[in-house]
Parts: structure tokens; C-alpha cells; sequence
């Protein structure tokens, strides 16, 4: 019996060793995975980063161009005389008068026309007044007051 026994316990300790480097191995692979999430997650972050100094850098290149075209504009109109300068000067704001004139008159055309085919004026002005409307107003307030004073405090 003891040979037995003693042979059973020689070979539970002969596999102990491999039993233990299985959970070894195992534990190794639980780590390796865990590194290689790991090193996903700051690869997927660096990319990230990558991303956002390509755009950052590509608002700087535009912001450049559109500076130096004004620069570009405002030399040449100070070149071509006093005239010139004026008129170049009074081209946002003419635009802009325009644009607004032509857009009350569609506005008052549309209005009108279903005036005369019998709509309640009162829902006409609540339902012509779209989202649109309230994004191109929003626009125009932006560039006139918030814009211009953005560009005067920033030089």
C-alpha cells in the first residue's frame, strides 16, 4: 500500500509543476491582453490627437490666407485712391442691404399672396417665420455686431 501511495503522491507531484506553469501561462495571456487593450486604447487616443492638430493646423493655414487677403485687399485699395477705398468699403454693407431688401420682399409677396386666397393674416405671420428665417437673421445680427466687435478688440 505504501508503494502505491507513495507512487500516486510521486506522480501528483510530478504534475504539480505543469499544473502550476498552466495557470502561469495563463495568467501571462490575461496580461498580454490586457497590454495589448492598452496599447489599442493609446494608439485610438494618439490618433485622436493626430486628428485634432491636422484640423487645428488647418484653421491656422485658412485664418492665415483669409488674413493676408485682407491685407492683400485693404493694400490695393489703399493704393487706387480714396475713391476706390470708399466703394470697396461699401460693398458688405451694400450686399447686405440688398440681400435683406430682396428677403422682405419675398417675404411680403408670399404673405400677400395668401392674404388673398383667404388666410388668417395673424397665422400667416406665426407660420412664415420658419427656422430658417431665425438662422439667417441670427447670421446676419452675428456678423454685424458680434463679428465687427470680435475683429476690433482682437487688433
Amino acid at each position: 500500500m505504501e508503494t502505491l501511495l507513495g507512487g500516486l503522491f510521486g506522480g501528483l507531484l510530478r504534475l504539480a509543476p505543469e499544473a502550476l506553469k498552466f495557470f502561469t501561462q495563463k495568467d501571462e495571456q490575461k496580461h498580454e491582453l490586457a497590454m495589448l487593450e492598452a496599447e489599442m486604447r493609446f494608439a485610438q487616443v494618439k490618433g485622436e490627437i493626430a486628428m485634432r492638430q491636422t484640423e487645428a493646423q488647418m484653421q491656422i493655414s485658412e485664418l492665415t490666407a483669409m488674413t493676408e487677403a485682407i491685407r492683400e485687399q485693404s493694400a490695393t485699395a489703399q493704393a487706387a485712391g480714396k475713391v476706390v477705398s470708399a466703394v470697396s468699403a461699401l460693398v458688405r454693407p451694400i450686399i447686405t442691404y440688398v440681400f435683406v431688401a430682396l428677403y422682405v420682399a419675398v417675404k411680403v409677396a408670399g404673405y400677400s399672396v395668401a392674404v388673398s386666397q383667404g388666410g388668417d393674416w395673424k397665422e400667416l405671420l406665426v407660420t412664415s417665420w420658419t427656422a430658417d428665417d431665425m438662422s439667417t437673421m441670427t447670421m446676419l445680427l452675428t456678423f454685424w455686431f458680434t463679428g465687427r466687435v470680435w475683429e476690433r478688440t482682437k487688433q
